[in-house]
């Protein structure tokens, strides 16, 4: 039964408030098309590294985020899934043509200069230190030496339970995600890396992202959305909480108290992970087609690699809702309102951001209808529920 709330309004213009659809904390600022399907991207000094299938490695000056170019290129033989930077090289991966070395020194004129067998499909790669590390699909974890960037070289492999997707490091573990969930395995040797630990495992569901920030491993699945777990050691993998039923989870990466999720025809999901146990979807971007395959954050910036879209730049302001110094009609009197449903159109927001879906007593930021994307603030009504 609709009860009807009474309620003081008053108009405020917001600063910091999201153009995109569904938010106030974050908004699309610039995009750059590639000429094929872009999945996955790297920041670097000003530039973005995108991983575009079958176009290859595309060179995006992002200096300004709101207009990015495209400066430079270089076709990899193989099809490109996913690349990391390191220095003045990216490398890679090219699935079947497993890992491919190219220096960036000069980013309008990237230049391959190596390569390296992986035995299976090369999905996914991040570089610690003097070695890079690849998602070889079914032929598991291989660790490749990049001493030298223009001879790259396999000096160990670990088989993982099932097929490998994706891949992160933190200190001397690998955290690698597939089919049977995640597994953590010891690189501290790096010619002889062994697993662990195994966790995550969720039925008829494949693990495909993964991010480790300190003792919390976050894992996307291709039917569950975000999972949280903790590991310490061998014998404590812990389940600590789960967000979203969204498909196809490609990608996250873990900056702050924000998750960043490529959630294919999602988009991009902002999940709060301040509490672990609870992660909680703070944003969604409805309205852009397109499927999100891959991201990376640097910054205040959010790099999306969008699929035939290619790279889209999200600017995220960090959870709740800021109010200018100087509000419009701050001289005018609140008025009472007695409201029933909100008009067609029509979006409520805590003061977290978060869209509300059943609105109880408390404070809300309401917007009268659907925005467009701009770069200025906009006016919103704030809406104090009493009862």
């Amino acid at each position: 039964m609709r009860q009807a709330l009474t309620v003081l309004s008053l108009t405020l213009l917001l600063a910091n408030v999201a153009a995109a659809v569904d938010s106030l904390d974050v908004r699309l600022v610039g995009g750059c098309d590639t000429p094929g399907e872009a999945y996955a991207a790297a920041v670097s000094d000003g530039y973005a590294y995108v991983a575009d299938c079958d176009s290859g490695l595309r060179v995006i000056s992002v200096a300004d985020p709101a207009n990015p170019v495209e400066v430079g290129h270089a076709q990899t033989a193989g099809k490109a899934y996913g690349v990391a930077v390191n220095g003045v090289h990216a490398y890679v991966a090219a699935g079947d043509s497993g890992l491919r070395v190219v220096s960036v020194s000069d980013p309008a004129h990237p230049i391959k200069v190596g390569h390296c067998s992986t035995y299976g499909s090369a999905w996914r790669v991040v570089v610690a230190g003097d070695y890079a590390y690849v998602a070889a699909d079914t032929a598991g974890l291989r660790i490749i030496s990049i001493a030298d960037p223009a001879k790259p070289t396999e000096i160990g492999y670990c088989d993982a339970p099932s097929r490998v997707l994706g891949v992160a490091v933190q200190g001397s573990l690998a955290y690698v995600a597939g089919p049977a969930g995640f597994s953590v395995i010891s690189v501290a040797d790096p010619a002889n890396p062994g697993i662990v630990a195994s966790g995550g495992y969720v039925w008829s569901s494949t693990a495909l992202g993964v991010a480790v920030n300190g003792d919390y491993v976050y894992v996307t699945y291709s039917d569950s959305g975000l999972h949280v777990f903790s590991y310490t050691d061998s014998t404590n993998v812990k389940t600590y909480g789960k967000s979203g039923t969204f498909r196809w989870s490609w990608d996250v990466v873990v900056s702050g108290g924000s998750a960043f999720v490529a959630a294919d025809e999602a988009g991009l999901r902002v999940m709060s992970v301040a509490s672990p146990m609870l992660p909680d979807t703070l944003w969604r971007y409805y309205d852009m087609p397109g499927w999100a395959n891959g991201v990376t954050s640097d910054g205040d910036y959010v790099y999306v690699a969008y699929g035939d879209r290619g790279l889209q730049i999200f600017q995220y302001y960090g959870t709740g809702v800021e109010e200018s110094n100087t509000p419009q009609g701050s001289n005018l009197k609140p008025d009472k309102t007695v409201i029933r449903s909100l008009p067609p159109g029509a979006a409520a927001f805590d003061v977290m951001g978060r869209r509300a879906t059943h609105l109880q007593p408390g404070v809300y930021f309401v917007r009268s209808g659907p925005q467009v994307a701009s770069v200025k603030p906009q006016a919103v009504r704030k809406v104090i529920i009493t009862r």
